[in-house]
């Protein structure tokens, strides 16, 4: 039996070349089926490789799940942290400058959100931790921003700040849930789309204010 170089590939593809075929598969797999539903062989598949390949690259189920979660947590959050500490005034508002760094982050790679927002990780797993520690982190820089947001309007409850997070968090997933059910819109598209509509909550919420 010939055993693959560290540098052989498959079909005469590189090895490089085909882990990032199988990583681009199966942080979609992840994204939209969840890690429990996800299999390895349904990764290979789709990739047009044997499952023992796949675990000759990545091993396990958890290892190749690691090797999805590790860039795209990293590049989150240094898409996140970038945009909020940008100090150009005549730049737009710090939620929309996330959610640009947001979308522009996941441009290519939508599902890769919900690698990391897994509700079916196992329990007490490496996979759930490595991922609770992102989102973590991400929560963390949230809460930084959305009681800086309080602070600059005049408010100070940290049970304000609190929720406001956990609304930010929602209004992000719903918002890249949409957006992979329209794949036609870009990250562009989408920044100019979620301008629009902070624009009309305020307005909106203005006017509520007034109307009291």
């Amino acid at each position: 039996m010939t055993t693959l170089s560290s540098g052989a590939g498959t079909k005469g593809v590189p090895r490089a070349a085909r882990e990032r075929q199988l990583l681009a598969a199966a942080t979609e797999e992840f994204g939209r089926r969840g890690y429990e539903a996800t299999t390895v062989a349904a990764v290979a598949t789709r990739v047009g490789v044997t499952k023992p390949l796949v675990h000759q690259y990545f091993g396990g189920k958890q290892d190749l799940y690691l090797a999805c979660l590790d860039p795209v947590g990293e590049r989150l959050l240094g898409a996140i942290r970038a945009a909020m500490a940008e100090e150009d005034p005549g730049a737009p508002s710090t939620p929309l400058r996330v959610l640009r760094a947001l979308f522009t982050a996941l441009d290519g790679r939508r599902e890769a959100w919900f690698v990391l927002y897994d509700p079916s990780l196992p329990p007490d797993s490496e996979a759930a931790r490595r991922a609770a520690h992102f989102r973590d982190a991400i929560d963390d820089l949230a809460a930084t921003g959305t009681a800086d947001l309080l602070r600059a309007a005049g408010g100070g409850d940290p049970l304000d700040a609190d929720a406001l997070a956990y609304a930010w968090r929602g209004l992000c997933t719903a918002l890249v849930r949409w957006w992979i059910n329209h794949p036609d819109q870009s990250a562009e598209a989408m920044t100019r789309r979620c301008a629009r509509l902070l624009d009309a909550a305020r307005t909106a919420f203005a006017n509520g204010d007034d109307s009291t």
